[in-house]
């Protein structure tokens, strides 16, 4: 065979290995970074955060989805209970199983749907050490703990708020939450989320300064109503 039909023949099976690996390695799924280093029961305290539903709606939300399209009158709702580090959080932990669907329907009446209740298992739920069925125990638990102020459990025309008045409205509600124990988060225009940091163990309220600093540092806000 001639040294220019080697030389070819040489450069076409090298350019089809190389194909072949590509392909391969696109075909691999996709897995969390963060499975090499977090660890399942490995974390400082717990941070219950609570959405406030119409933001979310108006901002990420479609008309369709059971959460937004009226049929419940959804104010704040849970978004998830995260596990925590002081300085950082663990997410997408292992876990041997993943929720039943008598686990998800157990917390539907505090989270708006099972895709959010099933995400919120798979990227932190897991990470607390806790069985399925124990984790979402624990969830309802921690929503039990925190009493929502009156003038905010259920608007009904759109307010403009001072994320701080939300937090001390939060704090009188709640003997015992102190200022560093609590941020009110916020996007460009809306208030968003109420997050409320607890211990691991008891579910008493604990300072958190990683997540204090978080705090939305706008003067004024909107909140959209509840529809």
């Amino acid at each position: 065979m001639p040294l220019a039909a080697v030389s070819l023949l040489r450069r076409s099976v090298g350019y089809a290995a190389a194909v072949a690996a590509a392909v391969a390695f696109l075909a691999l799924p996709a897995v969390p970074p963060a499975l090499a280093d977090d660890v399942a029961g490995d974390f400082d305290y717990f941070v219950l955060s609570l959405s406030w539903s119409p933001s979310w709606c108006e901002a990420e939300g479609e008309a369709d989805d059971p959460q937004c399209d009226g049929r419940r009158p959804f104010a704040f709702t849970v978004h998830g209970l995260w596990p925590q580090y002081e300085d950082g959080w663990p997410e997408f932990c292992r876990a041997d199983r993943g929720p039943s669907r008598a686990d998800i329907d157990s917390v539907l009446d505090i989270m708006p749907s099972a895709g959010l209740a099933r995400y919120q298992w798979r990227k932190h739920g897991a990470c607390a050490g806790l069985e399925p069925t124990a984790y979402f125990e624990t969830l309802r638990r921690a929503r039990a703990r925190v009493a929502i102020p009156d003038p905010y459990k259920r608007l009904r025309q759109w307010t403009t708020v001072d994320p701080n008045r939300v937090e001390a409205a939060f704090r009188a509600a709640n003997p015992g939450l102190a200022a560093d124990a609590v941020a009110v988060t916020c996007d460009g225009r809306r208030l968003r989320e109420v997050r409320i940091c607890l211990t691991r163990d008891d579910l008493a309220f604990r300072p958190c300064p990683d997540v204090d600093r978080r705090d939305c540092r706008r003067s004024s806000v909107a909140m959209p109503p509840v529809r």
